[in-house]
């Protein structure tokens, strides 16, 4: 899918990935469509080259700014509850970070409008994403908390944050029958699912997770 320049060696070879993509379905991660972009997104090109050795291993690691790029299964599973009820045609990111979780959704051909608040993250994934050749995703420098109004509403939201409650302005952008994915909390943080359905919200909390704090304002 991507140009061999990306295919990696020793510890981002195709046999690491592999193994990871193996410990995932250990994990209970089932949507084979997403496991086969977390082989094939060179995860290794989204971490400073010196923790390239550790770019599969299913933890998080620092992408600087005080940010992390979340671990892999993390990203698989809200990937999977994201298009689990049906592939989105377009998706609200909040917190655009490294680009990783950015490029596996471009990836499936969702139109992705993603919002970082710190800059130089967005630069540098800007440039990733234009190396793997993903042209599908639009970017928006801002606070992630006020969303995208002008695009919306979105057939699904996705939030790499954890926010003590879910903000208000984000689910206004939800489409009817779409759905909501991120991390809530402060202390305790859980994956939670919200469903707009029949003009009402529902929230499914799920397990503990743990994120970055969701912060307002720009850096």
């Amino acid at each position: 899918m991507f140009d061999a320049q990306f295919a990696g060696v020793g510890m981002t070879s195709q046999r690491t990935r592999e193994r990871l993509v193996k410990r995932l379905r250990e994990k209970g991660i089932q949507d084979e469509r997403v496991l086969t972009l977390i082989e094939q997104v060179p995860r290794h090109i989204f971490v400073d080259e010196a923790l390239s050795h550790q770019a599969y291993d299913d933890t998080a690691l620092p992408i600087g700014y005080g940010q992390t790029i979340s671990q892999p299964w993390v990203v698989a599973r809200m990937t999977e509850l994201l298009i689990a009820p049906k592939m989105p045609q377009t998706v609200l990111e909040i917190g655009t970070g490294c680009g990783y979780q950015t490029a596996i959704l471009a990836a499936l051909g969702i139109k992705v409008f993603s919002v970082e608040r710190i800059k130089p993250l967005q630069d540098a994934a800007k440039q990733r994403l234009r190396d793997l050749k993903l042209h599908n995703v639009q970017f928006k420098y801002a606070d992630g908390g006020f969303g995208w109004p002008s695009q919306g509403p979105f057939d699904a939201i996705l939030a790499a944050c954890s926010p003590a409650e879910i903000p208000a302005e984000l689910l206004e952008q939800l489409a009817p029958g779409g759905r909501l994915v991120m991390p809530v909390g402060e202390e305790e943080q859980w994956l939670t699912v919200v469903d707009y359905q029949d003009n009402e919200f529902v929230a499914e909390r799920l397990e503990p997770v743990k994120f970055v704090p969701f912060q307002r304002g720009v850096e």
